[in-house]
């Protein structure tokens, strides 16, 4: 090929054609140079969304959850972290359930839920309940040994199965942890398929089943075994008195039991409207004809506060100082015009962590939450919406209860366990 004129004359290049030569040389030289910190392509441009946040999601009647991705909707309720004591969770053996059950709560409803039932005994005075041995599912070792229904009620593996229309206990149950009362025995819901148990527990029909206290305390009167010490009504309001019995008068009723199980007692009581504990005869209400405390002529005692006793006041012979719950069913449909009021009396203070969480407006969102964990009892009462009515009328007893407190000047006291 002919050469430019300039190389075939050995001439220097022009000028212009060596600054052009400079400059791409320049140039190249830049392209070489380091990117600045100000354009690294690790970075997401100004625009560019965050990455996702280490923050709790938002309550179920908030919004989304802030972050990079949209949350995924919730399988199960008792996945979700909703805000305040339910936001931490417990991992056990009845999966991922809210921190107001103990792990020994846990273990209990399992063995409810799931136990094989091994045996059977009626109780006596109590036509329709039984109370049934259970050993839990893959207890290997526990599979070796004989039924024995003492000896498994000793071991703390015996429940109580009790009426279809007694379900609320398992509800009762639930309010008692979400509250941070503690007095309440484990319940849940179940359907029987036990050979061993009659056909009318085993057709189909939900019932509460609740763990067996192995050593509640009775009275040896035949008369009044539902009690763990003999209290009249007069006697049990002296108790509720600043100056009345104290723990060292051991010749008291009940003298072992502190002011604040009363507390806890009549609380838990006003919101399930259960009268049978401190008011059998129904003198805090006008009750209607077809009422047992008008057909056994109970009623009429209300004109002497002397003939006026207690029933299910009962504590455990391993905790005498401590009451337990039991026979919680309550009413449901009790008419708000009707409460029944004589259940507060003589009470000054109640449990702080209760009244917080009554105060905090959650009441239903956390029986909501803990419901869920009795997946038989949901469903068969229609999930959040067939629960919902329910909820409602125990959460509007809890605020006529605040508005009560607050009327009355009442007090809050520190929780013991």
């Amino acid at each position: 090929q002919a050469q430019r004129p300039w190389r075939r004359t050995g001439l220097k290049p022009p000028i212009p054609a060596a600054l052009g030569v400079l400059l791409a040389l320049a140039l190249l030289a830049l392209a070489r140079l380091p990117p600045s910190l100000d354009c690294s392509p690790h970075l997401p441009p100004a625009s560019s969304p965050p990455g996702p946040r280490w923050e709790a999601a938002t309550p179920l009647s908030g919004g989304q959850a802030r972050g990079e991705r949209p949350p995924m909707p919730p399988a199960r309720l008792w996945q979700d972290q909703p805000p305040g004591r339910g936001r931490r969770r417990r991992q056990g053996v009845m999966g991922d359930a809210p921190l107001w059950f103990s792990n020994d709560d846990l273990q209990k409803m399992q063995l409810l839920a799931s136990g094989r039932v091994v045996s059977k005994t009626r109780v006596p005075a109590h036509g329709q309940v039984l109370r049934v041995g259970l050993r839990a599912m893959g207890d290997a070792e526990g599979d070796a040994l004989p039924a024995s229904p003492e000896g498994d009620c000793r071991e703390g593996r015996c429940g109580l199965i009790k009426r279809p229309g007694d379900l609320y206990e398992v509800l009762a149950f639930h309010l008692d942890r979400v509250l941070g009362l503690n007095r309440s025995l484990p319940a849940v819901a179940r359907r029987f398929t036990s050979h061993l148990l009659p056909y009318s527990y085993t057709d189909g029909s939900l019932r509460p089943i609740i763990w067996w206290v192995p050593d509640l305390q009775h009275l040896e009167d035949a008369n009044n075994d539902q009690n763990s010490c003999a209290l009249g009504w007069l006697q049990y309001q002296e108790m509720l008195q600043p100056h009345g019995p104290t723990l060292v008068a051991g010749d008291a009723p009940c003298s072992s039991i502190p002011r604040g199980e009363w507390s806890r007692l009549a609380l838990f009581d006003f919101l399930l409207q259960v009268h049978d504990r401190l008011d059998r005869y129904c003198c805090g209400f006008q009750p209607d004809p077809s009422e047992p405390c008008v057909e056994e002529m109970l009623h009429e005692k209300c004109r002497n506060p002397a003939e006026l006793v207690l029933v299910h006041i009962l504590v455990r012979r391993s905790a005498p100082s401590r009451l337990v719950f039991i026979d919680n069913a309550g009413r449901p449909q009790h008419p708000e015009e009707k409460l029944n009021f004589r259940l507060l009396q003589g009470i000054d203070s109640f449990p702080a962590v209760a009244v917080a969480t009554l105060r905090s407006g959650r009441l239903q969102s956390l029986l909501l939450e803990s419901l869920r964990v009795d997946q038989e009892l949901w469903e068969s009462q229609g999930g959040t919406e067939g629960l919902r009515p329910l909820l409602r009328t125990i959460d509007r007893r809890a605020r006529i209860l605040l508005q009560y407190i607050q009327e009355h000047n009442l007090t809050v006291f520190g929780d013991s366990p």
